[in-house]
């Protein structure tokens, strides 16, 4: 069990920080890195959009914030002259940070860290470093103060990456364009996961439009790499990351009263590790419940499947 202190922890993890066009979130999340004065930092900027006027000037006002180092710190930046875009430009950025590191953090310009998230991942990178039942650290929860266990954290099936930490040998599995698997296998492998058939149903609709190129996602192929892979999730018991991204501007979080925006943060002070390595799968949906409608999809087949017998009964009677 690890004790934080008042002071505010500086990390021993490389960090890579993903930024793009947002000047004031990227101004916020910068100074929660200062604070927590990352010996080797990352720096990975998207170049502006051809279409889009204002891109040039918000892009160099952006940069310009992450030029403001003032703690020793070995600095490395990866900055884009043209747009490769949210799937590509973010997963090549985290392929250029584990092409030079082992493990470590990794937050995008709209994810704000609790200054104790910082320790979490230190700790936990650590303690599974060589556990491959273990493949991402998360800093964010969706759970509305709901506690699973009383551990400082559970294990789960789901991938989050607003603010997460992992490490190479994960990172080499990754396949963004989900070339190893076929549709027609994906169904019944992910009912291994999560037995509801309409869960297994939402993720394989999911699963063939990343594979036609429908979805825009660098996440959602983690999602499947780590599902096929039979990893576990680490998920605090508090919430560590704020996405304060939520705005029409945003490429994906454009819902501002969205319930996902800006959840408060909580600093942890203990560290504490649960009894036993399953993962909470009611924890897992009830995030999926609610954000893929599962319960409306479900109420819906019913209706449909008792009308189905009546009209069964009615004809053959």
């Amino acid at each position: 069990m690890s004790r934080l202190g008042k002071i505010p922890y500086q990390t021993k993890s490389a960090v890579l920080f993903v930024i793009f066009n947002r000047p004031e979130t990227t101004k916020k999340v910068f100074e929660a890195i200062r604070i927590a004065q990352p010996k080797r930092l990352y720096i990975a900027a998207d170049g502006p959009r051809p279409d889009h006027a204002g891109d040039v000037e918000l892009c160099k006002q952006t940069r310009e914030i992450v030029s403001a180092i003032d703690w020793e710190c070995d600095v490395k930046s990866l900055f884009r002259n043209e747009n490769a875009g949210c799937k590509h430009g973010v997963s090549a950025a985290i392929t250029w940070f584990f092409d030079q590191e082992e493990e470590g953090i990794i937050l995008e310009d709209d994810c704000l860290p609790a200054n104790s998230f910082f320790k979490f991942c230190d700790v936990l990178l650590e303690k599974y470093r060589y556990d491959t039942r273990i493949r991402h650290i998360t800093g964010c929860n969706l759970q509305f103060g709901n506690k699973w266990g009383n551990a400082s954290y559970y294990f789960s099936n789901r991938t989050h990456v607003w603010g997460w930490a992992s490490w190479k040998r994960v990172w080499d599995d990754y396949d963004l364009n989900l070339t190893k698997y076929n549709s027609s296998e994906v169904k019944e492998q992910l009912k291994n996961i999560y037995a509801d058939d309409f869960v297994a149903e939402a993720w394989t609709n999911i699963f063939n439009e990343l594979k036609a190129g429908k979805i825009n996602s660098w996440a959602y192929p983690l999602d499947f790499c780590n599902f096929f892979n039979n990893g576990l999730v680490i998920i605090p018991n508090e919430n560590l990351i704020s996405n304060i991204g939520f705005d029409p501007g945003a490429t994906n979080t454009i819902d501002e009263e969205s319930i996902y925006a800006n959840i408060p943060l909580i600093e942890i002070e203990e560290i504490s590790d649960p009894d036993f390595f399953v993962p909470q799968k009611q924890a897992d949906l009830s995030i999926i419940n609610r954000d893929f409608n599962i319960e409306q999809k479900r109420l819906k087949y019913n209706a449909w499947h008792r009308k189905l017998k009546r009209w069964i009964k009615f004809r053959f009677k």
